[in-house]
């Protein structure tokens, strides 16, 4: 097992350290799972961490409120034990995180519903030509009798295809660039949306290329106010890209712990581990690691503290938490040898693994702007 002794650092309290003990058994039952169907272990997924109380984590009911360090304890934990029950997880609080922050008493029940794992969530924000740059989004929202009218289409959107409703990104006009953007809440089966293509990626998790043609949604739909989507985004990206470094910080945490057992065997010429060069290459991970967790820690504390925004702290979170993964990760395949890169070994999994991190919820090189805009304003 891990090493968890960073669960007595000062950032936790005593509920974290038992909601810990409690995942852990519940992976050691339930994880890894079988990659064959993809669609079908992350529905299954879904369904058990929903029965098991964890998905009640990923969104607030009325009166309620997210606990950003319960968030990154369970990613961290989950993407330890197995890749796609980290993005089943994250999917479900990311997909609705609009609804638990913005939404209306209608709108959350589709919350209710992603909670208890009887409902997939999606957030369609990324397109073809507007990926980092969000207030270049071009899926356009019409106001119509009674509603509104969307066209366009989304891209890369984690759970596409299989989710059962989605939060959409769309230009609605009232201003320029970022000020002109709305939230809608859409179902999967909207008359119009379509399924332009399935995307495989390295790692086995389930994308789509979306189309939206005419789809007609209610006023009800509108999460916020006309306007505000934009601010609704960021203002989800902020509460969850500190769980993204989380969930890097797990697959370092798996990758150092293949690295210390592969260094540890017995072979003809010797023990890895006595070799000083090995000993500077563990040292060295061990210290990204818990640096990344300093970072990850501190930013989902300080919002959790009452802070209103942590833009600053979560990209640099995001940022040191997925590069160092990188890295850290990248060493124990290095010494697995030819074993690293083999199909099916620990270390290679993890390698497809961690790459989307650096690019996913805001780039590395969005997260270096936003920590330099941060220092200059």
């Amino acid at each position: 097992m891990s090493d968890t002794s960073y669960l007595d650092w000062p950032f936790f309290e005593p509920f974290h350290r038992e909601l810990s003990v409690g995942l852990e058994d519940w992976c050691a039952a339930h994880l890894p799972v079988d990659h064959s169907d993809v669609d079908g272990a992350c529905r299954a997924l879904v369904g058990a961490l929903g029965a098991g109380g964890w998905l009640n984590h990923t969104g607030a009911g009325e009166g309620e409120r997210l606990d950003i360090r319960t968030l990154c304890l369970i990613r961290e934990t989950l993407a330890r034990h197995e890749g796609l029950a980290d993005f089943a997880f994250a999917m479900q609080g990311l997909g609705m995180g609009a609804v638990s922050l913005f939404g209306t008493a209608e709108q959350r029940g589709w919350l209710e519903r992603t909670r208890a794992g009887k409902a997939i969530a999606g957030f369609m924000l990324t397109e073809p030509g507007a990926g980092s740059d969000v207030a270049a989004t071009t899926t356009v929202a019409e106001r119509v009798s009674g509603g509104w009218r969307l066209s366009g289409e989304k891209t890369y959107i984690s759970n596409g295809g299989i989710a059962d409703v989605y939060v959409v990104i769309a230009r609605s006009g009232e201003a320029q660039g970022a000020k002109g953007l709305s939230a809608f809440l859409m179902p999967a089966d909207a008359p119009g949306l379509s399924v332009v293509d399935r995307i495989q990626v390295m790692a086995p998790h389930p994308l789509a290329h979306l189309r939206m043609d005419r789809v007609v949604l209610p006023e009800a739909a509108l999460i916020g106010k006309a306007g505000e989507g934009f601010k609704i985004a960021m203002t989800v990206l902020d509460h969850f890209r500190p769980t993204v470094g989380a969930a890097a910080l797990g697959f370092a945490r798996r990758a150092l712990d293949e690295a210390l057992a592969r260094a540890g065997r017995a072979r003809p010429s010797g023990i890895l581990a006595d070799y000083q060069m090995v000993q500077g290459h563990l040292a060295d991970m061990a210290l990204k690691i818990d640096a990344a967790a300093l970072l990850v820690y501190r930013a989902a504390w300080a919002k959790d503290m009452g802070a209103s925004r942590i833009s600053r702290e979560a990209a640099m979170a995001k940022l040191y938490a997925t590069e160092a993964a990188q890295e850290v990760i990248d060493m124990a395949v290095q010494l697995h040898g030819g074993d690293g890169v083999r199909t099916g070994m620990a270390v290679e999994s993890l390698y497809r693994e961690i790459r989307a991190l650096r690019i996913y919820e805001g780039a590395s090189d969005v997260q270096r702007l936003v920590i330099a805009r941060s220092l200059l304003t």
